[in-house]
């Protein structure tokens, strides 16, 4: 079972840049594969107990810890229990910075942008409360479907509690890993720009310098997903994307995700998200995520 990801569009809008998502899950395994994105990401364990894997590292996330991912991070989460309640809070640094280049933007909040600085990625419940408000605005917003200029400036204060928060504690340090994960970065965005097309284990292992054997394992071994599984979850994002946003019939939808074979395609869609593309189509798209 695969979540929506958006690591290739922007989270939120240019009047709210602030992003949340909640999952709650019941009974169903999944992982999230690995992405990355430019805003910073608060990981925040409601219930269940949540495997993250954050820069190569692997924790596991138990009721109200707390995990940062600092922009640019490969990062994924996933479990085999599937009872998880938890949120991720998104946004960009740009967001709580003042845009005066004072010594908070230039001396924390730039480097934590550039990777210069990071935050430790667990923070186990030093922020639980700090969370808490944050999932409630949420709840709150969510309930009101409309955005008042109030709740942005109680989120950006929280933010910033949270940013200080993590100064005092000595959670903010130098980043001495800003160069790992190069390769596997690579790797994805080679992935991402070839997977509407067939991906073949020669080319990719010639690209990357590994054998054709090895790629697959590799590949596992580094992500905790297969690649064919992982081309898969591409193409049927992109598949919801277009069903959501143009009219393009389902035979185009599923040529342009990569997908010869329509039937197939359909298949796939509707073993993945529990309804055919068609419908989903007809029907309001956070019903089936």
């Amino acid at each position: 079972m695969y979540f929506e990801l958006k690591e290739n569009k922007p989270h939120g809008t240019k009047d709210d840049p602030f992003s949340t998502y909640h999952i709650k899950n019941e009974g169903r395994s999944f992982q999230i594969p690995v992405h990355w994105h430019d805003e910073l990401e608060i990981i925040y364990v409601k219930s269940g107990f949540l495997t993250v894997s954050i820069s190569g590292e692997n924790y596991i996330g138990t009721p109200g810890d707390a995990f940062v991912v600092s922009p640019g991070n490969l990062h994924f989460m996933g479990s085999q229990a599937g009872e998880e309640d938890y949120f991720t809070f998104l946004f960009p640094l740009e967001y709580i910075s003042f845009c005066t280049d004072d010594m908070l933007d230039d001396k924390l909040l730039t480097p934590l942008k550039n990777g210069h600085l990071m935050i430790k990625p667990r923070i186990k419940d030093a922020a639980k409360e700090l969370c808490e408000q944050l999932a409630e605005i949420y709840m709150a917003k969510n309930d009101e479907k409309k955005l008042e200029i109030a709740v942005q400036i109680k989120t950006k204060i929280i933010l910033l509690q949270f940013i200080l928060h993590m100064w005092e504690n000595g959670f903010i340090i130098e980043n001495d890993k800003s160069g790992r994960n190069t390769v596997e970065k690579e790797m994805i965005s080679y992935i991402q720009q070839s997977f509407t097309g067939e991906i073949s284990l020669k080319e990719f292992g010639e690209q990357f310098h590994l054998s054709e054997k090895y790629v697959s394992q590799y590949f596992k071994e580094h992500f905790h997903i297969t690649l064919s599984k992982y081309v898969t979850y591409l193409r049927l994002e992109h598949a919801k994307q277009l069903l959501q946003n143009s009219d393009i019939p389902v035979t185009e939808v599923a040529m342009l995700s990569g997908y010869q074979n329509v039937s197939y395609f359909i298949r796939s869609f509707k073993k993945t998200y529990g309804v055919s593309p068609l419908k989903y189509r007809k029907n309001e798209p956070s019903t089936w995520i």
